[in-house]
């Protein structure tokens, strides 16, 4: 176990309370923690609706058949992401068009989208990546000019804001995400969220086998799936929500700490950058190292020997070997994606690193780096 894992979620007596009482009590599963917590989580978001569903993925999955993607259209998305944004795009038969990202907030960059619409193209998944919105003005201009649709993968940036208006609330729906690295969590589990009542009935039908409005067993009106999220996660997700604020504010503060301890080092090492008009809730923390190609890998060994854990963070999509061989993607297509995904490292980012823990892990990143014969001069 790593003196400093990469993240781990941050768990209390209250937690622990929650989740006997729905143990204690024999309902499981379709019972009052999951109502609650869909009441009490769109409140949070800002929305009228929220579906909670067993994994974000799940949710990405119901959110794009909610809006009626099908075989043969276009999705344009980014390829700077966890897998299951694309992923869920080619679930419903679509395919995925991916346009290069801004190489300052890693999110899609609007001035590439245009060029890549087509008369297939029927929506824009954007990636709010890290736990940074997407410049969203620009896209929305598209969207309304072009005639499509917004899903939002807002997984990593629950509590974002790009210019005053929360992550989640541009699109026709946005999908969150629960694992256990993210700002809270319910173990596995993710919530849909909307203002369109037809969407939140979809999606809460789709979640649970197709079942009509009235949830009889024998009527099932649609074909659907087991993505219902349990009593145990919705009781854990209940009171994660109720901290959620101060553990955003934790983690900001550890973002400062980095922010300041990486500053002599910017010519070899560039930390992340909060855009103007946008708040920031990390759900990690990113950096690029700027010398050598394979310097990165190495660092990740070097650091783990010293008890502390790092990842490449983000591997480029089109560049996986299903993605290669079935939509023909090769390296060069997206450079920008490609540059950033070479030389990026998360760092430790959980609640309880202290002050002098980032400076230990920043000094011990730097000294890898003098030591493969980077100059790291003030």
């Amino acid at each position: 176990m790593p003196i400093y894992p990469l993240a781990k979620p941050h768990i209390g007596k209250e937690e622990k309370r929650a989740v006997l009482a729905v143990l204690d009590s024999g309902i499981l599963s379709l019972g009052p923690k999951q109502k609650e917590f869909e009441t009490k989580f769109a409140k949070y978001i800002g929305t009228k609706y929220a579906c909670a569903v067993s994994s974000g993925t799940a949710g990405l999955h119901i959110a794009l058949l909610a809006a009626g993607i099908g075989p043969g259209d276009e999705v344009i998305t980014s390829p700077f992401s966890f897998i299951a944004s694309a992923n869920a795009i080619v679930y419903v038969r679509a395919k995925p068009v991916f346009v290069d990202i801004d190489p300052v907030t890693y999110n899609i960059d609007p001035k590439h989208i245009e060029a890549k619409i087509t008369k297939r193209t029927k929506a824009i998944l954007v990636v709010h990546i890290f736990g940074q919105p997407c410049d969203m003005a620009p896209i929305l201009k598209i969207a309304r000019k072009r005639n499509l649709k917004i899903i939002e993968d807002a997984c990593e940036s629950i509590g974002a804001t790009n210019r005053g208006k929360a992550a989640g609330t541009f699109g026709e729906s946005a999908v969150f995400a629960f694992y256990p690295n993210k700002q809270m969590t319910t173990g596995e589990g993710g919530m849909v969220v909307s203002n369109k009542r037809s969407i939140q009935d979809f999606c809460k039908s789709v979640r649970n086998q197709g079942r009509a409005e009235n949830m009889q067993w024998l009527d099932h009106v649609r074909l659907g799936y087991n993505y219902r999220m349990d009593e145990m996660s919705a009781a854990l997700g209940l009171v994660q929500l109720g901290k959620l604020d101060g553990m955003i504010r934790k983690r900001r503060m550890i973002a400062r700490w980095y922010k300041k301890y990486l500053a002599p080092w910017r010519h070899v090492i560039q930390a992340p950058t909060v855009a103007s008009g946008n708040t920031h809730t990390w759900f990690v923390y990113v950096v690029q190292l700027l010398g050598r190609a394979n310097q990165r890998d190495a660092g990740v060994r070097a650091l783990a020997e010293k008890g502390i854990q790092t990842k490449p963070y983000l591997p480029a999509i089109h560049l996986f070997r299903f993605y290669r061989q079935q939509f023909g993607f090769r390296r060069g297509d997206f450079p920008v994606t490609e540059a950033v995904s070479d030389r990026s490292l998360s760092l430790p980012l959980s609640i309880g690193l202290r002050e002098r823990d980032v400076q230990f892990i920043v000094r011990t990143l730097v000294a890898f780096l003098e030591t493969h014969g980077q100059r790291i001069q003030k």
